[in-house]
């Protein structure tokens, strides 16, 4: 498959993804949008992921490539192609599926469980993970679910934590392709978010969870596995 990446800024990278796709000889290109955007034609590619960042969905007038980006994924929706959508990324998407997208009450940022819904619990594309695992959020905003789509994951802190719509678009608010790498940068650039809350880790407790990267990637994996395998059940948009 070619699966292509929207990248937000340079210091979060897709992470063990771009690993995952060499190991299934998957090919990856970008658009990075901190450089200078360019947006392929959706023939050009089988798969968009939309990565995180520290922008919100309604920061338009400070980021104006935001209103390009959401016309190209609702564009490549349409299309049947498979979307999934990473933190922001998943944010973006639920937007394009004509959810409203705001401020959380609190910021979640660390290493915090995940579990799954009802639905989750019966859904084929989580199968093979278990019914609650640790995983790294960073992230102040949330979404209401998208019409149609199936809530398959949620936190205490965040109530809707993943979706699957019509098993053709995905978004998760966490980031199980983590690395030790991509977690020290986003430290790094974000160390003002890091500040005492009831959902907040400190900089010393997100980097020294080390036991968790292996279970998260592998995680990911099998998620993407099974979410790529899964039928289109229809290509058409939320109106």
């Amino acid at each position: 498959m070619r699966i292509h990446f929207i990248q937000h800024v340079a210091y979060e990278s897709p992470g063990y993804l771009v690993q995952w796709a060499a190991e299934q000889n998957h090919t990856v290109s970008f658009t990075k949008m901190f450089e200078s955007p360019i947006f392929p034609s959706p023939d050009d590619f089988d798969w968009l992921i939309v990565m995180g960042g520290p922008m919100g969905v309604y920061d338009e007038n400070k980021f104006s490539f935001l209103k390009l980006e959401k016309e190209f994924i609702r564009s490549v929706i349409g299309t049947g192609k498979k979307v999934l959508g990473i933190c922001l990324g998943s944010q973006l998407v639920a937007e394009a599926l004509g959810a409203k997208v705001y401020p959380h009450i609190q910021k979640e940022i660390g290493w915090w469980p995940v579990k799954r819904t009802n639905s989750g619990k019966t859904n084929p594309v989580l199968e093979n993970l278990p019914d609650e695992f640790i995983t790294f959020h960073w992230h102040g905003d949330t979404f209401d679910l998208p019409d149609g789509a199936v809530h398959l994951l949620q936190s205490d802190a965040c109530p809707h934590q993943a979706y699957l719509y019509k098993n053709q678009v995905m978004g998760l608010q966490f980031h199980m392709e983590a690395t030790p790498e991509l977690i020290k940068a986003m430290a790094d650039n974000g160390r003002s978010e890091l500040v005492p809350g009831t959902w907040i880790q400190s900089e010393k407790e997100i980097t020294d969870n080390q036991q968790h990267y292996a279970a998260n990637n592998q995680h990911i994996a099998m998620l993407l596995s099974a979410f790529v395998n899964s039928r289109v059940q229809s290509p058409s948009l939320a109106s």
